[in-house]
C-alpha cells in the first residue's frame, strides 16, 4: 500500500521562498494541498509567488525578513501564526554563501554566514517547535549542504555553518521526536536554479564539481522540493534526524 503525498489542510513556513530553491519548495507544498507562509528578504519575489500559489487555491501570506537570530524568527512565527492561523511545516531554507579560501575570509563573512544559515534556522525552529508541541504534531525540514557533509575548497564558514545546522537537526530531532514531530535535513549538491547556472554554466567552471558526482550532472530544484515535501507528510513519520544528500552520489566518496 503507498501512502500519497497529501497536505490538505496543513500549513507550512518557507524561509528564503522568494526565488530558486525556496520557491519550489513552496510552489511543490502548495501543489500538495498546504497552505504557504513565505518569507523573504524582497517583497516583489513573495508577491510573484503568491499569484501562483492563490491560484492554486491555497492560503497564502508572506513576510518581508532577513533572518540572523532570535528577533527576526519571533517575528515571522507570529505573522505566520497571525495570517494561517497555524503552522504544521516548517522549511530553513534561507542562507548565505559568501566563500573565500582560509586565508581571507573576513570576520564579518563568518558572522553574517553562521547567523543566517544557522543561528536564525534554529531560533526559528525553537519558536515554531512551541507551537508545534503544543498542537502534537509537526514538520522541520532544514535545508543543509553537502558542504556540510564534506570538506569543500573556499568553503570554510559555509561548511561550518552547514554542520552545524546538521547537528542542530539531530538534537531537535532527539528532544522534539517524542510530541509527533520529525525534524531532518536535506543536503544538496549544486543546484541549477537561475543563480545556479549563472555560477557553474560555463564548462570550465563546472568540470571540477562534476568529476566528483557519480551522476554526471548537477540537480535541479524540483529534486530538492519532492523530497522536502515527502518529508513534510505522514509517509515520512518514521524519518527523523536524517541528513539526506540530494547529491547525485558526491558525498559517497
Amino acid at each position: 500500500m503507498t501512502v500519497p503525498i497529501d497536505l490538505s489542510g496543513r500549513r507550512a513556513v518557507v524561509t528564503g521562498a522568494g526565488k530558486g530553491i525556496g520557491r519550489a519548495i513552496a510552489l511543490e507544498l502548495a501543489a500538495a494541498g498546504a497552505g504557504i507562509f513565505a518569507v523573504s528578504r524582497t517583497e516583489a519575489d513573495l508577491k510573484r509567488l503568491g499569484a501562483d500559489i492563490k491560484a492554486l487555491g491555497r492560503p497564502y501570506g508572506y513576510g518581508v525578513e532577513d533572518l540572523r537570530g532570535k528577533a527576526g524568527a519571533d517575528r515571522v512565527a507570529a505573522a505566520a501564526l497571525a495570517s494561517l492561523g497555524q503552522v504544521d511545516i516548517l522549511v530553513n531554507n534561507a542562507g548565505v554563501s559568501d566563500n573565500a579560501p582560509v586565508l581571507e575570509v573576513t570576520e564579518a563573512q563568518w558572522d553574517a554566514t553562521m547567523h543566517i544559515n544557522a543561528r536564525g534556522a534554529f531560533f526559528l525552529a525553537q519558536t515554531l517547535g512551541r507551537h508545534m508541541v503544543k498542537q502534537g504534531w509537526g514538520r522541520i525540514i532544514n535545508l543543509s549542504s553537502q558542504a556540510g557533509i564534506v570538506a569543500l575548497e573556499k568553503h570554510a564558514a559555509y561548511g561550518a555553518s552547514k554542520a552545524a545546522l546538521d547537528h542542530t537537526t539531530r538534537v531537535l530531532a532527539l528532544e522534539l521526536g517524542p510530541y509527533g514531530i520529525t525534524v531532518n535535513s536535506v543536503a544538496p549538491t549544486v543546484i541549477l536554479t537561475p543563480m545556479g547556472e549563472r555560477v557553474w554554466g560555463d564548462a570550465e567552471v563546472a568540470r571540477p564539481m562534476l568529476a566528483g558526482i557519480p551522476a554526471g550532472r548537477f540537480g535541479q530544484p524540483n529534486e530538492v522540493a519532492s523530497l522536502v515535501a515527502f518529508l513534510a507528510s505522514r509517509a515520512a513519520a518514521m524519518i527523523n534526524g536524517a541528513i539526506i544528500p540530494v547529491d547525485g552520489g558526491y558525498t559517497a566518496h
